[in-house]
């Protein structure tokens, strides 16, 4: 525990590491960043017989309004999906509200809208096709013989049994008519400009949401492959697995009508949060590329880290990393990700105390972690005091997955509201 003195100075960096994810969040921010991508692409904009205009995803609204000064003159049609959170009306834009985390009737409902303006794609078209995180569950088009109800079952079991992302988008893409390529396909005829904010490590096309333009590489081996690793394919409903071995398509032999560009990204927010820190930190510490793997195994990863540092550095020192670990949910509570991780870490510390005052935020950049209305979670030295003051017992609840409970009885919830984009999740940990 550290003395009550040094109160002041953890409200400093609470406040310091606040801002800090702001930052982040704002240099992915959508708009900005279809802005500059079309400004340098007004040749092929003036090429175009007519424009198709489809988004989808988290900041499917702020990428539209972003494009249209740019296409209006040539906009045939256009459409938008996006969650509920982050709906807003569009002149001249068909906005519909989808399902996120799960996809629901709105999901379907754009799906179909969208499936149906590619068609009408034709030779001398450009289809300019805006892509943010979220878009997996927020068009949802089931392959034949599948149900919503099929989807949401396969969905719900690869996000529960602790799959990495890129796993859980490999296998959907597999049982949908727009993922893996499949959209890009229903176009052939047009050109296609795809604009993309990434939430996936390493930025590949063929992972943000699920890769509907992009050309699709995992075969059904390797999706088979993924159902066995955590012992899905035995309890998927029947419709499912009558199909498992059936649903991989032809893939077209030709994306030369495609180009996607990554116009935002965790890294890139990251690196923001990295040059942000250095103003006040002299020693600034860029914890790998990407954080994976289990909530438990990284929040230990992330405590080692500090300990190590605020033993052989003297001074300040700021600790920032970006990615998705994964939760395995076994209990009845409600929580995130970013919240069980913090959580997880003030408890680690109170057996492996740092003996400097200390923040600890992650948070995701669309403002939602999991389901609830907070992005995630910051703590500090007395952040489980608080929660036994009141009665709480941190560590029960963290055995139920009840991670948004115990913060928020000890203030320590991020609560930023919908950000508009979704680049993943920021962790950022300083020490004075």
């Amino acid at each position: 525990m550290i003395a009550d003195h040094a109160a002041p100075v953890v409200s400093v960096l609470r406040q310091q590491a606040i801002a800090l994810f702001r930052e982040g969040v704002a240099a992915s921010d959508p708009e900005r960043a279809v802005t500059s991508a079309l400004a340098g692409r007004l040749d092929a904009i003036a090429a175009a017989r007519r424009v198709i205009l489809i988004a989808f995803g988290k900041a499917a609204c702020l990428m539209t309004r972003a494009a249209l000064p740019f296409v209006r003159d040539k906009l045939h049609c256009a459409h938008a999906v996006t969650n509920q959170e982050n709906l807003e009306d569009i002149e001249g834009v068909h906005v519909i509200a989808g399902g996120h985390p799960l996809p629901n009737e709105g999901s379907i409902a754009g799906a179909y809208a969208i499936e149906r303006a590619a068609r009408a794609a034709e030779p001398g078209d450009l289809l300019l096709v805006l892509v943010s995180g979220g878009g997996s569950a927020l068009i949802c088009a089931p392959a034949p013989g599948l149900s919503l109800a099929d989807k949401i079952a396969l969905n719900d079991a690869l996000i529960r049994c602790g799959a990495e992302i890129n796993e859980i988008n490999a296998v959907r893409r597999r049982f949908s008519r727009l993922k893996g390529g499949r959209l890009a396909q229903l176009a052939t005829g047009a050109r296609i400009l795809s604009l993309i904010l990434s939430d996936v490590p390493g930025d590949d096309v063929g992972t943000i949401a699920s890769g509907p333009t992009a050309q699709p590489s995992a075969t059904a081996t390797e999706i088979l492959t993924i159902l066995d690793r955590y012992g899905l394919r035995d309890s998927l409903p029947a419709t499912i697995r009558s199909q498992v071995d059936h649903l991989v398509r032809d893939q077209a032999k030709e994306f030369d009508h495609v180009e996607n560009v990554i116009i935002g990204s965790n890294s890139i927010s990251l690196e923001r949060v990295v040059k942000s820190a250095r103003a006040s930190y002299p020693i600034v510490v860029k914890a790998g590329d990407w954080l994976s793997g289990d909530v438990s195994e990284v929040a230990e990863t992330m405590h080692r880290r500090a300990i190590d540092a605020s033993n052989q550095c003297g001074g300040p020192i700021a600790i920032v990393a970006g990615g998705e670990p994964t939760v395995r949910v076994t209990g009845t509570g409600i929580g995130g990700r970013n919240q069980e991780l913090v959580l997880r870490f003030a408890l680690r510390n109170e057996l492996t105390a740092i003996k400097r005052p200390w923040v600890f935020l992650s948070g995701g950049t669309d403002g939602r972690d999991g389901p609830t209305d907070a992005a995630g979670g910051i703590v500090d030295p007395s952040s489980t005091s608080r929660m036994r003051n009141i009665g709480c017992n941190p560590r029960a609840l963290l055995e139920n997955n009840d991670s948004y409970r115990a913060l928020d009885s000890s203030g320590d919830l991020l609560i930023t509201g919908a950000t508009g984009t979704n680049v993943a999740d920021l962790q950022i940990l300083l020490m004075r």
